[in-house]
């Protein structure tokens, strides 16, 4: 499975006036710091969860159908499904229809279900033969994100302003701070 962004966030889950009120800044001296350090929060939490906070396009590419009819995407939520393509081994690619799949968008994983008895084309490229064209996210805007994940973000952008080295000499080595874990706790994945 490969995956790529197709489309970023427009914003960020928290604005920069919203991080520096947290940390309590009032200049402007270090608001590119403060802004790279909420992107790479989200970004953090977004791959430690597999989620999209704000709206973005993605496309995911698997080599075959799996043998149920159900398959798995790597982000969530999904909001919708916008392209599934089939490439045959000349690279020419036929498009299917969307509406022969049931999203399942909010599941852990995010799900696409083959509705009814449709049948599915297969690919004959050897690898990445199917391509799946997806938007992902809470909404486009800040107030989407579900406050506990805003908090957590915010928090994070603090622990990272404060302790800029990577671990202190003579310290014990805290890379996210517990309090960040538990808020995001209820959206991890379980995994049995």
């Amino acid at each position: 499975m490969t995956t790529t962004l197709l489309i970023g966030p427009t914003v960020e889950p928290v604005t920069l006036s919203e991080a520096k009120a947290h940390l309590r800044v009032d200049s402007s001296a270090e608001d590119t710091l403060i802004q790279s350090l909420i992107m790479a929060s989200r970004l953090h939490i977004e791959a430690a969860l597999d989620l999209a906070l704000i709206t973005q396009t993605w496309r995911v590419q698997f080599d075959r159908w799996p043998r149920s009819r159900s398959l798995n995407l790597p982000l969530r939520p999904v909001q919708s499904l916008t392209a599934v393509r089939v490439f045959d081994d000349a690279d020419d690619d036929e498009a299917l229809d969307t509406s022969t799949f049931i999203l399942d968008g909010t599941a852990h994983p995010a799900r696409l279900i083959l509705s009814g008895r449709a049948s599915l084309l297969q690919p004959t490229r050897a690898a990445n033969g199917i391509e799946i064209d997806f938007v992902a996210g809470y909404g486009d805007a800040p107030a989407d994100v579900p406050q506990p994940i805003r908090q957590a973000l915010l928090l994070l952008t603090a622990h990272w302003y404060e302790n800029r080295e990577p671990v202190e000499i003579g310290a014990s080595a805290t890379i996210i701070p517990a309090t960040v874990s538990e808020l995001l706790s209820p959206y991890r994945r379980r995994r049995l």
